[in-house]
């Protein structure tokens, strides 16, 4: 394996980072391996031996001092005869800087593939769909303001001429008392009777609504028992007691 020239000197760049996950990344590229706690583990010299030689600045060679530190545990680790024993919540060091490093080589690769279209000056991209129709503007020229007077005052009069809503349409209206009664000479036909028997074949959801109360309320009163064995399935209705269909009862909700 060809051996790696350390720089003379760490620096930033804006078209090339040189950096400890430059450094890291390469050592591991060079030796085949992939991004895993146990490549980290086995290029740990070589990151150790690299940075020996670098002659740098301790302020500036901090980043690759707590990258090798990080490696050092690492490579402890993988020597332990069994896996260290860890906190609740607590992060596998080996698992988070092979993490970090697969996102990094995937920001180069995006930022190389940037660099290459820029070089080639593919910088511009072409109009895939066909360009939109501009209707042309709407001409008023001859329009004087009493033909608008005369649009808007037919338009008023085709308004005044609908019927209001409630002559067409009629709001049903169902109350809990008649539910009731519904129930009441339900149950003296058949002491036992269900929830969907009562609502009839297609039901609205307002009768099914009010039905339902009528119900509760009969249940609140000791009138009837229901019963439902499991989640969805039917309601099954008992009568506990005789009552009049014509006995008023006292309701809370109408």
């Amino acid at each position: 394996m060809e051996p790696l020239q350390p720089p003379a000197k760490y620096t930033v760049q804006t078209a090339v980072y040189e950096g400890p996950l430059d450094l890291l990344l390469q050592l591991i590229e060079r030796a085949e391996l992939d991004v895993t706690a146990v490549a980290l583990a086995q290029v740990t010299e070589q990151y150790l031996a690299y940075i020996h030689a670098m002659n740098v600045p301790p302020e500036e060679i901090s980043a690759f001092l707590v990258v090798a530190a990080k490696l050092l545990q690492i490579k402890s680790e993988a020597l332990l005869p069994r896996p260290p024993v860890r906190e609740v919540g607590e992060e596998d060091l080996g698992e988070a800087l092979a993490r970090q490093l697969r996102i990094y080589k995937r920001f180069k690769e995006i930022a190389a593939w940037l660099d290459e279209r820029g070089t080639q000056h593919l910088r511009t991209y072409l109009r895939v769909a066909p360009p939109p129709k501009v209707e042309g503007r709407l001409d008023l020229s001859g329009i004087t303001l009493a033909d608008l007077m005369a649009a808007a005052a037919a338009v008023f009069a085709e308004e005044q001429e609908k019927a209001a809503l409630g002559t067409v349409i009629a709001m049903p209206k169902i109350t809990i008392r008649e539910k009731i009664a519904l129930i009441a000479a339900r149950l003296g036909q058949e002491h036992h009777a269900t929830f969907n028997a009562m609502l009839g074949p297609n039901p609205t959801r307002l009768e099914v609504v009010v039905t339902f109360l009528a119900l509760l309320e009969l249940v609140k009163r000791y009138r009837v028992a229901a019963q439902q064995e499991g989640l969805f399935s039917e309601i099954r209705i008992e009568q506990l007691e005789q009552w009049g269909t014509d006995e008023e009862l006292e309701i809370e909700f109408e």
